[in-house]
This record gives C-alpha cells, structure tokens and sequence, in this order.
C-alpha cells in the first residue's frame, strides 16, 4: 500500500470538497450537516478498500472528529448522516478511480475528558443547546442574530428584531423573548451558544449595563460575527478591536445585513426570506441590500433567478423589477449582469431570462 500513497489524489483535495458541500449544504438549509463538517478536524486512511476493477479502484475513509457537543446532537442520527456526507462528496469530486468508502464520526478525544464543565460548576463558552431550547428560541429557520442592547431601548430593539426579518434573521431580545417561567438568565446563555452573529447595540449608556460587557465577551471567545453598532458610543474593551458600523435605528436592519451576506448562511436565509415575499412594499424593503452581495455561484444565481421569477410580488416590486431605477435601483437583472458574464433580461410579465 506505501508504494501507492503518494499518487492517491482525493486525499489532498478532501478539504476543498468539504468547502464546497458547506456551500451546498447552506443553499440547502442543511444547517447540522454544515455545522459538523465546518467544525471537524479531518483525517483520511488512504485504501480503506481496493478493487481490481477498472486498473484498479480505490476506496478512502474519512475521520470527521467533531466536538462533544455536536457529536452528542448527532449521535442518534449518525449513521444516516455519515451516510449522507459520503454521498455528497463523491458526488462532488471528480478524481478517477478514487472515491470515499466511508466517513466516520468521532468525538474530539478533549472534549470527551472535559467532564467537568458539564457539571455546570466551572464557566465555559461551550455550552450544549438542546434541540427543544434552539427550536423555542430561534424557530426552524433564519440567520440567528443576538441582539445586546440596554434595556432603556427595549421598543427600538423590538422593531429593530422585525426589520431584521423581513431579510431572513432570526433575532433574540431578551426582554421580548424569555417567557417569565424560565430561567432568564439560563435562557440568554442557550441564545449565546447558539447564535450565527453577534449584533452590540451601542447606545451612549451600552457600558453601564451589567449584563452587556459579558455578552459582549461571551460572542468574542465563540468567535461569531460580530457588529459594532456606533448609535451613540464608540466600541470599547473586547469589541474595541472591531470596526464601529455608522448607522442610525431607521437603517440599522439594512446595514447590519449588508455586513453578513458576505456569509453563506445569511445568503441562504436571505433567499428564504425572498421566497416568501408577500407584497410588493417588501420586495421593494428586501432589495436594498442587493448591491452588498459581492459574489455568487452559478448554482446561486440559479436559484434566485428561479426565486424571483416564481414570486410575483418580487416581480411587481421596483426594487427587484428596476421600474423606478431613481428610487430603488436598477433592478435585479442589473445586479446579475454585476455579479458574473453571463447576461439577462426582463421577459414576459417582467421575468428573467437568459440572452
């Protein structure tokens, strides 16, 4: 086997195969299948299996070592999803006479020793959500924005949360959403742990809460997107190091999307939401961030083409339809022809077609 090791390909291109099917797998709302493989550490036994066929084929397994957390989510599930990543992926790549033979769960060997965080006595940012907790707090859908804010602005943040949606984000408001029956306090740390993105609300007083600062820290030791927005303050401590976001109550659900569609999840929620357009004034709310898309797969542009002509509100309204280029740009079609070569135009009952 040694003398064939270094002429295997799939090997080497595991990981790009692993980037592209998190792409697919958030164009898809696969949102546990992406979750698992944007956060294994990977490992490949190259020749799992071998056959003589063909001048020979060659089968590789593939370790996706997760953490506890998503590994005891998944534990009940996990033969049909190793089964289902494996087919994705060799439906991805197109190496001959390769293929992966078998993908295989395993639990970060740390994370198994770490016993003692779960006895709930020592402070850790890694805390396992229960699928009822995420689905009570979050929804089934949506990118899921925390929103950290003083409470003295409690009636913007509430109207903030339902700008936020018209885009596809799923907003947590303290105040809005804990249900006086739970544990409060216990409640936002399940929003903590399960949130996409991180937006700080930073009016003049956002320091002088007792809760803010430790929000705050807790976004920045789990990594997630993280908005600064200046509606009073500037940025200081933990969140000092990012850029304040300039914006004012009436534009803050634009701008703060226009930051996260660089994500493929947000893109992907977006999409949801245009789906589900129901009024041309929504269409016309939903295109204002269409010029801070930067880029777009085929597939993608496919699949909003198919969005938008299938909608008739986002067909009727200026902002997708380009009827009022003036006051709400130029349309879609514009921003197609921006975002790659090939060309479109407006069609029969203002659909797109392909030139």
């Amino acid at each position: 086997m040694s003398e064939h090791a270094n002429n295997f390909e799939l090997p080497k291109k595991v990981d790009r195969c692993l980037a592209a099917l998190s792409k697919l797998y958030a164009q898809d709302g696969k949102r546990q299948l992406q979750e698992i493989i944007v956060n294994a550490q990977t490992r490949v036994q190259e020749r799992w299996s071998y056959d003589n066929w063909n001048g020979g084929t060659s089968g590789h397994a593939l370790y996706l070592v997760i953490p506890e957390s998503l590994y005891l989510n998944s534990v009940e599930q996990k033969e049909a999803i190793q089964e289902q990543i494996k087919d994705d992926l060799n439906k991805l790549h197109n190496v001959q006479n390769e293929f992966i033979e078998v993908v295989l769960l395993e639990m970060d060997a740390e994370a198994a020793h770490d016993w003692r965080k779960e006895s709930g006595l020592l402070f850790d940012s890694t805390r396992i959500v229960a699928p009822d907790a995420t689905k009570r707090i979050w929804g089934d859908s949506g990118f899921r924005i925390f929103l950290s804010h003083r409470s003295e602005v409690k009636v913007e943040t509430a109207e903030l949360k339902e700008r936020l949606g018209i885009f596809g984000v799923t907003s947590f408001v303290a105040h809005e959403d804990i249900h006086a029956t739970q544990a409060w306090q216990d409640e936002i740390e399940n929003a903590l742990a399960s949130m996409d993105g991180f937006v700080a609300l930073m009016t003049a007083d956002f320091h002088e809460s007792e809760w803010t600062d430790q929000e705050v820290g807790y976004a920045v030791a789990r990594g997630v997107p993280i908005i600064a927005a200046k509606l009073g303050r500037d940025p200081y401590g933990f969140i000092g190091k990012f850029q304040a976001m300039r914006t004012n109550w009436q534009t803050c659900a634009e701008d703060v999307v226009k930051i996260l569609l660089k994500s493929d999840r947000m893109l992907s929620s977006y999409f949801d939401a245009l789906r589900t357009c129901s009024s041309f004034d929504r269409g016309n709310v939903q295109s204002k961030v269409l010029d801070s898309i930067a880029s777009l797969t085929e597939q993608q542009v496919d699949e909003l083409v198919k969005i938008y002509n299938q909608n008739s509100e986002l067909r009727g309204s200026f902002g997708f339809g380009g009827t009022k280029p003036n006051i709400w740009g130029q349309g879609l079609v514009h921003h197609l022809h921006r975002l790659g070569p090939r060309k479109f135009r407006y069609g029969n009952a203002r659909t797109i077609v392909s030139v």
